[in-house]
């Protein structure tokens, strides 16, 4: 036991996990590790001041052009325009030039956050000429109609707030379709937007009900999530394309990580822990087939019960939470879910904020950002190795395998990897069936040598039979009555009659 506490190099206490406001919701660590509450509140105050700030800076910036333009233009009527020096132009041209560049510059940067037009002019004029890209156009989909037709049905129920809610989600999505050039952030901030004030206006219909409007917020973000999905999901004014080819890349270049350098306590041996295992790793790959946050998360927790299911199984007794992230990356690492990034920053910015502050929703999703986060950060010092064997295995000059001797590496590779071990046991069944094989071939062979000899003895005996009694053929003998030429004259035989007494 003390030797397992030495090599474990994961470890993350429970409270890393919490927010770092202390407000006790779980944290992110795509928020810096606050709650998706406290990371708002952060994000519009630096906002805020950062707009304070550079209207305060095109303010001066204009102050000191009429500055100097007023300066200029006084000692041009006190001067003679034969005293001008070439020198002086000179220099105010170029000072002019410089705040007039410097201006420009601030005053488009505080205008974008004010003016839409001007975030969608130049993106228009780059894209002219160009096919629309499919993220941007959205095509109608079975799973879109499905899902309309679902949210139809819902809002029936609630017969009077249900046309209000219908009214307000389409006018949402009619006004996302002008946004589609904002920024992921951006965006993100107008869905929450969005799922605050609908949320907010329920609980003063539902007098503080939170079932109910937890119950309705679910379908809400269902219909708009599954309507908006091309046009958010991985967004074209985002970096999350180019995070999830350096997280795959980072992966693949990990594929000969095994579980005794995690710790992780989990035996691929056992049938249940395998058949477990094979579950997780199908979790967290199809959660990228699903639109809505929801569902996804619902995939990532239904992973996550598989772990523990298998850490159970395994050591006979529940899990913990410090096996539990060790085993996480396990899978993480075996199944390198396609657009991990960002699948992670989609559930990040337009799921319900309350399903990831709270819950066991909120707690697996913070492991999954946790685990990624170990990934890239991942080490010589958190897998027990030397910074050289960490480096060789990196550029692929060595592997951890012995390759000395095959025999020796393929029994010592069973225990790291479940398909080396089904490898070590077939190739043990072909040994046994070889052996069988030949002594099969050797019973047959014995058998052909025994029946030919068989078949000699037979026929031999039978020819000193045939010399010792020879056959003798003895000619036909003829009727008793074959030569009585008068037989057909003869009466025909008495048959029985029976008279009447």
């Amino acid at each position: 036991m003390s030797q397992r506490s030495e090599r474990r190099g994961i470890h993350v206490d429970q409270s890393e996990l919490l927010c770092k406001k202390g407000c006790g919701y779980y944290g992110n660590a795509a928020w810096q590790g606050l709650c998706s509450k406290c990371w708002r509140e952060e994000y519009q105050r630096a906002r805020q001041r950062q707009i304070q700030e550079d209207w305060a800076l095109a303010e001066k910036l204009q102050r000191e052009e009429e500055a100097a333009y007023v300066s200029s233009h006084s000692s041009s009527q006190t001067q003679p325009p034969q005293s001008h020096s070439q020198p002086s132009l000179a220099t105010f041209s170029k000072f002019e030039e410089k705040k007039t560049n410097e201006k420009t510059r601030k005053v488009t940067t505080v205008k974008k956050f004010f003016s839409p037009s001007s975030r969608t002019a130049p993106k228009k004029e780059s894209h002219e000429g160009k096919t629309p890209s499919p993220s941007i156009t959205r095509q109608s989909s079975i799973e879109t109609d499905r899902a309309s037709q679902d949210f139809l049905e819902f809002l029936k129920t609630l017969q009077k707030p249900g046309r209000e809610i219908q009214k307000q989600s389409r006018a949402f999505i009619d006004s996302m379709g002008n946004k589609k050039d904002l920024g992921a952030e951006e965006l993100s901030e107008c869905v929450q937007d969005f799922y605050q004030g609908m949320s907010d206006r329920l609980l003063n219909h539902y007098k503080g009900s939170s079932e109910k409007v937890d119950r309705v917020m679910d379908q809400v973000e269902k219909y708009i999530m599954t309507r908006l999905y091309k046009s958010v999901f991985c967004p074209e004014t985002s970096d999350d394309e180019k995070k999830d080819l350096a997280t795959q890349r980072r992966i693949r270049a990990l594929h000969w990580v095994t579980i005794q350098m995690l710790c992780v306590p989990v035996d691929e041996e056992i049938p249940e822990v395998s058949d477990s295992v094979v579950k997780a790793i199908t979790d967290v790959i199809e959660m990228d087939s699903k639109r809505v946050p929801r569902d996804k998360l619902a995939f990532i927790t239904s992973c996550s019960k598989h772990i523990f299911n298998a850490i159970r199984v395994t050591k006979n007794e529940p899990a913990s939470a410090d096996d539990f992230l060790p085993t996480l990356i396990y899978i993480v690492l075996k199944a390198n879910p396609p657009r991990l990034q960002s699948n992670i920053q989609y559930i990040t910015r337009f799921c319900n904020p309350s399903r990831l502050m709270t819950g066991e929703d909120g707690y697996y999703f913070t492991n999954l950002c946790c685990a990624v986060a170990f990934i890239e950060k991942l080490d010589a010092h958190s897998l027990n190795l030397s910074p050289e064997d960490f480096e060789r295995y990196m550029s692929g000059q060595a592997s951890p395998q012995r390759q000395d001797d095959p025999a020796a590496w393929l029994q010592s590779g069973s225990r790291f990897n479940p398909a080396l071990s089904q490898i070590h046991q077939n190739l043990s069944v072909l040994s046994n069936l070889e052996k069988r094989q030949q002594q099969v071939i050797e019973g047959a062979q014995s058998l052909q040598t025994e029946l030919a000899e068989w078949q000699d003895s037979v026929a031999h005996e039978v020819q000193e039979i045939m010399e010792r009694y020879p056959l003798e053929i003895k000619s036909r003998a003829s009727a008793i009555d074959a030569e009585n030429v008068e037989n057909d004259r003869l009466p025909p035989p008495l048959q029985p009659q029976v008279f009447a007494g």
